[in-house]
């Protein structure tokens, strides 16, 4: 007999230990793939804020409207975000989790097909002279750009006359494709952190998480590094003879080969999508369990009634979901603590999202930095310390235990510090760029106060020059000029890149020296002083970025603290939802509308309609680029205080309610124990009833 138990105890032990084996196997495979999903989601996002000027400049689309394509994405993650939250945690999270990987892939692939469909990329629109035509011109005095043979688009980019170019609309794709991106997307961070919190050790969530989002800065190490590679390429690389493009990655009208990153994203994401399909619904039953499982009501209701009965048992299901669906929602919406901490990470995170979308125009305008080295240095630099920044968070959070209002307070310090570094780009803006017919007069001797309708000096008044024209070209002088024509220069040597201006009368009237009055192809280049600066911003980039991601775990367990286990779900898919609405969306359209206002020259069609920005006033770009970030910072930190005051008001209430409820419960123990001191229990009564 007692060989009989042992033999059961150990078969017990035995059944015991492999379930939990194939428990622990099941959610480290689950965390693998997701790791994957999580490269995936972030490469595919780094790599659209890469190319979001690219695309600006190969559609010919204002700052606003690119910033309405790179909200698309949020877009649809806000079509489906709150029901795959709420009904998504109730199905095959890991399936729904594989389809969205494969939708976010097909998303990024679709948004690089406009590319193989558009026509070359006419990198100058002002104008619609075929190259081929050298005849002379009745301008005697000035070298009219109508006169380089070589100074125009190659033969095979060029159209003649006012017509509707192939690529007017083509960004609609790319609107269309990103949304679909963002669908794709959706799954992922809700449905994976909560089946990642269901499923985790006590307390491991924190470290967990902390690990994920580390992971995932590995993809936007590989965007940079493939958005650095694919921008030095030129956007129609192996259809044109590259050797007539005379525009270098340094021009402003210069557009890489954006579509490429799009490719490589979307074939990641498709591959990182397969794992998902062969993992359980739980980690602790094996797939071939589950199926059986599912398979046996089916053998059950072979008749008409069953299968009635079970129709009418799913309506009810079905009904009872809507109906708890609606209470969920009104319970977080009820709840304070949840909308100020909503409120408050909207502001922040629509700073961050704000200001990366147009950092990297930010980079090139104010630090006059190649999106290629910008690329490089954002990636190499400082993603490594955002990503131990997300790791030491998590890893805070759980050595020291933190409660609820330790994590709220954790997350402000971490904000404040954010605030501090990033006011400090203030104290390393460069001067404004000297282009002559825009921040000075033609004569390069005085600013204006607009750029708008500067007259023409008499050193190219008698040219009659193009003033819609945009073909800069830097004098001597160091002085950047809006054509040739304009910089009054009368002949030229050297062919494509290495053209160079010679006798520009603009540029005698400046006093110098050496009287080579001459200019070459480009705007001038930042002083040595400025790009120096530029090594300043990548330090303090650094230590802002540090902290910002210090906090960025304490957001997701802050919110799970503050909520209904219950609804962790709900609260984290509604949070996402708002972020994407009012952050997501709205940010990249308002900053890119403020920064319109900042462009000194529109690029035109052949047609005359206005397409994208050649230049912007550096120094009032930088006031409402970093002014507007700010002010939304600081506005979340007024929340934040707000929200701790709140958290310490309740949890006090909490622990003095739980105080008083402990002392009635002793006086009326105590009260009961004298009663029935003498109390002696009948026979037949229960025993643990005796004092």
């Amino acid at each position: 007999m007692d060989q009989h138990q042992h033999l059961n105890k150990t078969a017990e032990s035995a059944s015991s230990e492999k379930k939990k084996t194939r428990r622990c196997n099941g959610f480290k495979m689950f965390l693998a793939a997701l790791s994957f999903s999580y490269i995936a989601r972030a490469l595919g996002g780094i790599i659209m804020k890469m190319s979001i000027t690219q695309i600006e400049r190969r559609f010919d689309i204002s700052s606003s409207l690119a910033g309405l394509i790179d909200g698309s994405f949020e877009i649809g993650n806000l079509l489906v975000i709150v029901f795959v939250s709420y009904f998504g945690s109730k199905l095959h999270r890991p399936k729904l989790i594989g389809i969205g990987c494969l939708i976010m892939g097909t998303g990024s692939i679709l948004t690089a097909l406009p590319h193989f469909f558009m026509g070359y990329y006419r990198y100058s629109k002002e104008t619609n002279i075929d190259p081929s035509e050298n005849s002379a011109s009745n301008l005697p005095n000035c070298l009219s750009n109508q006169m380089l043979s070589l100074n125009r688009t190659p033969p095979e980019i060029v159209e003649r006359g006012c017509v509707k170019e192939s690529g007017s609309y083509m960004w609609m794709y790319v609107f269309m494709g990103n949304m679909l991106r963002g669908i794709g997307e959706t799954p992922i961070v809700p449905l994976g952190l909560s089946y990642m919190d269901d499923f985790a050790k006590e307390g491991y969530s924190s470290l967990y998480l902390g690990i994920l989002n580390a992971i995932a800065m590995i993809g936007p190490i590989i965007g940079f590094t493939l958005g650095s590679l694919f921008s030095k390429m030129y956007v129609d690389i192996g259809s044109v003879d590259l050797s007539t493009v005379r525009i270098t990655p340094n021009d402003s009208r210069w557009v890489g080969a954006w579509w490429l990153n799009f490719l490589v994203s979307g074939l990641f994401s498709i591959i990182s999508s397969i794992p998902f399909f062969f993992l359980p619904q739980t980690p602790n039953k094996p797939q071939k369990e589950r199926k059986a499982s599912l398979s046996l009501p089916v053998l059950e209701t072979n008749d008409g009634k069953s299968q009635t009965a079970n129709l009418t048992s799913r309506g009810k299901n079905i009904t009872k979901n809507v109906t708890g669906f609606f209470r969920s929602f009104k319970s977080i919406l009820t709840n304070p603590l949840y909308v100020v901490f909503v409120l408050l990470t909207v502001l922040q995170i629509s700073s961050y999202i704000g200001g990366f979308t147009y950092v990297f125009k930010y980079v090139e305008q104010e630090y006059g930095q190649p999106s290629s080295k910008t690329n490089v240095l954002l990636g190499i630099v400082t993603l490594p310390i955002f990503a131990s920044g997300m790791f030491l968070g998590g890893y805070i959070i759980k050595k020291f235990k933190l409660n609820p209002i330790g994590i709220a307070k954790f997350s402000f310090f971490t904000a404040v510090m954010s605030l501090f570094f990033y006011l400090l780009y203030f104290f390393i803006l460069c001067e404004n760029k000297s282009v002559a017919g825009l921040t000075m007069t033609y004569d390069g001797n005085n600013p204006v106060t607009s750029h708008r309708d500067v007259p023409l000096s008499y050193c190219n008044s008698d040219c009659n020059c193009d003033e819609s024209q945009w073909e800069p070209v830097c004098g001597n002088n160091g002085i950047t000029y809006i054509s040739p024509c304009l910089a009054g220069c009368k002949s030229s040597s050297g062919n494509k890149k290495s053209i160079v201006f010679h006798n520009c009368s603009c540029l005698e009237v400046t006093g110098l020296q050496n009287r080579n009055y001459s200019a070459h192809l480009g705007e001038c280049p930042r002083s040595d002083a400025c790009i120096t600066k530029f090594y300043f911003f990548v330090a303090i980039q650094v230590l802002n970025l540090f902290f910002s991601a210090l906090g960025g775990t304490s957001y997701f367990m802050l919110m799970v603290k503050i909520v209904q286990p219950e609804l962790k779900s709900l609260a984290l898919g509604f949070h996402s939802m708002v972020i994407r609405a009012l952050g997501g969306i709205l940010a990249p359209i308002y900053f890119g509308a403020l920064i319109d206002t900042t462009c000194m020259k529109w690029s035109s069609n052949s047609c005359g309609t206005r397409g994208s920005c050649r230049i912007y006033n550096s120094t009032l770009f930088s006031k409402v680029y970093l002014g507007l970030s700010s002010v939304l910072r600081v506005s979340s930190l007024v929340l934040y205080i707000i929200l701790i005051y709140a958290m310490k008001k309740k949890f006090q209430e909490k622990d003095t309610n739980a105080s008083e409820n402990g002392s009635v419960m002793d006086e009326a123990n105590l009260e009961s124990l004298n009663n029935n001191k003498h109390f002696v229990p009948s026979a037949g009564a229960d025993s643990e009833t005796h004092y």
